[in-house]
């Protein structure tokens, strides 16, 4: 049988479902981060596709993670299915040359009584806007997530505050969206 991304979306052979929230943060009621262990991710958001390239470097050992994902687009963001290979440097040189947009980010874990957040600290265009991401297992166990009390908003089901959307965004524009998300 000929097998396309039709049968993909119905039927998960090659993806696992990523079950995310997301959440905007209010720095001054979050934890304090200093010291914490980070890895700085590094997504290249590939020109008309669903694909991004990230780079992520742990900012104690120094390693690096290359890896190429696409998020499939689907009605529901609580459960999108998700496919990831791992690459060699050369590889990811390849896909580095290919037209996109780059985002900047340091995630720090930090955790709740509903498991491990990332907390997201955009660089570059970016810089000042916080945002909090919790995986769980299963659509209960997602549902059941208590936004921590240093969580604004919840921004999970908001396409403005996607990654991909998110690199788009030219340093002027992408300095009022993060004034005025974080006010």
């Amino acid at each position: 049988m000929l097998r396309g991304l039709d049968e993909e979306l119905a039927a998960h052979k090659y993806s696992h479902v990523e079950r995310e929230r997301r959440f905007l943060v209010d720095p001054l009621k979050r934890p304090s981060l200093a010291g914490c262990r980070s890895i700085l991710i590094e997504d290249l958001y590939i020109t008309d596709t669903r694909c991004r390239l990230r780079r992520m470097t742990d900012s104690v050992g120094g390693r690096v993670v290359l890896k190429l994902s696409k998020k499939y687009d689907v009605p529901d963001p609580l459960a999108r299915p998700l496919v990831t290979t791992y690459l060699t440097s050369e590889e990811d040189a390849l896909f580095a040359a290919l037209p996109g947009h780059w985002l900047r980010k340091r995630r720090h874990a930090v955790p709740s009584a509903s498991g491990e957040f990332g907390i997201h600290l955009f660089e570059g265009a970016l810089a000042g806007l916080e945002l909090a991401e919790i995986e769980q297992p299963d659509a209960a166990s997602l549902a059941a997530v208590q936004p921590p009390e240093w969580a604004r908003s919840e921004v999970t089901c908001d396409p403005d505050f996607e990654g991909g959307t998110l690199a788009l965004l030219a340093r002027s524009s992408a300095q009022i969206f993060v004034h005025q998300a974080m006010s």
